[in-house]
């Protein structure tokens, strides 16, 4: 922050009569500095990747027909994503195909799967 702005900020909270000078010393030297360090948070985030697959690679990571990846859609297991301003599907998430893929949605794929033999 430039040295004329904390001036600023201090000026404007030395004619402010509800803050005393404890709590004005406090605030330009957080503004400063950034907040005390145990009240930081040091995790760092990890950037979220998301990725739409169309539905004809849905079926094929799944080996099934592009009909079930449709019917996997109407049941719930699946949800189709559209972009902003668009009314048709773009695609799947990745991460649900992954999931379905590693076993974590496999009741409401072994529901379908029963239901369709």
């Amino acid at each position: 922050m430039l040295p004329t702005t904390i001036q600023a900020i201090r000026s404007i909270l030395t004619a402010d009569p509800s803050v005393n000078t404890v709590e004005r010393n406090r605030l330009v030297t957080l503004l400063r500095h950034g907040p005390p360090t145990e009240e930081r948070n040091t995790a760092p985030v990890a950037p979220v990747k998301v990725c739409l697959i169309r539905r004809k690679e849905v079926a094929e990571r799944l080996s099934v027909s592009l009909r079930t990846v449709d019917s996997l859609a109407q049941s719930g297991t699946l949800h189709k994503r559209t972009f902003p301003g668009r009314i048709r599907a773009s695609g799947f998430l990745e991460s649900e195909v992954d999931d379905l893929l590693t076993g974590r949605i496999s009741a409401a794929m072994a529901a379908l799967v029963d239901r369709r033999a």
